[in-house]
């Protein structure tokens, strides 16, 4: 099965800008960024966070509040605070061993670095990934991390796979199946997710009265460290 699948990732490897390094930091950078977001719209994001601070030291050094800023319509934006102090931990204490030990890293980003900038023996294994394992019932060396994980994104989808498409179709047992929705997290229109985030891109605009925002979402963003209160005026953490 693995023979077939990279032969398939030969022909229909994605071209991505992450995959062109070994770069530990430039690699984080791209993983942190694909935690929920779609790959279009975080290529051209991860070029111009790269071309901003190439490394990361140059994030270290740069002010939380202009994290903040650069991440705004990546959604999610504590990945950019926890970005921002892994950064800095990392350059005041080089890469541990364990990259979990760093803000924001779990398991599968930990691995991920792990293997694309280290070449370490470790599949990681993300949701894509995941599935084609447990549809396939086969296991994978870590060499064909990438094609798994190009495979699950294209053809092996969640809903309904492209069996047809498939490298894989002749020996998958769960071939010419489809599968229920899978639970949708719940609605971001009228959230309270969405008031936080209205009211962080506000604040990344200038500083405000507290009177002219979101008093909750404001207290919120300060217990996470998104904001600072000065008196009657918000501001973004530096």
């Amino acid at each position: 099965m693995e023979a077939a699948l990279l032969a398939w990732y030969d022909e229909h490897a994605r071209d991505l800008p992450w995959r062109r390094t070994r770069d530990p930091y430039a690699i984080l950078v791209s993983e942190v960024m694909l935690q929920q977001t779609q790959v279009a719209r975080v290529v051209p994001r991860y070029l111009a966070w790269l071309e901003r601070w190439p490394t990361v030291e140059a994030l270290a050094d740069a002010s939380a509040a202009d994290v903040i800023r650069a991440w705004q319509g990546l959604g999610y934006n504590r990945r950019a605070l926890n970005l921002h102090r892994a950064s800095r931990h990392v350059a005041a204490h080089a890469w541990p061993q364990d990259l979990t030990e760093l803000p924001g890293v779990g398991r599968y980003t930990a691995d991920a670095v792990a293997r694309f900038a280290y070449e370490l023996d470790v599949l990681p294994v993300d949701t894509n990934v995941r599935r084609v394992l447990d549809r396939t019932g086969e296991r994978f060396a870590p060499e064909a991390a990438h094609a798994l994980m190009d495979l699950g994104a294209t053809i092996c989808l969640a809903r309904i796979p492209r069996c047809s498409a498939c490298p894989l179709t002749e020996r998958c047992p769960s071939r010419g199946k489809t599968y229920a929705p899978l639970r949708k997290q719940g609605r971001f229109e009228g959230s309270f997710r969405q008031r936080r985030a209205q009211t962080l891109r506000l604040v990344s605009e200038g500083r405000h009265h507290v009177a002219q925002l979101d008093r909750e979402a404001v207290e919120a963003l300060r217990k996470d460290g998104f904001v600072v209160l000065e008196g009657d005026r918000v501001e973004l953490a530096n």
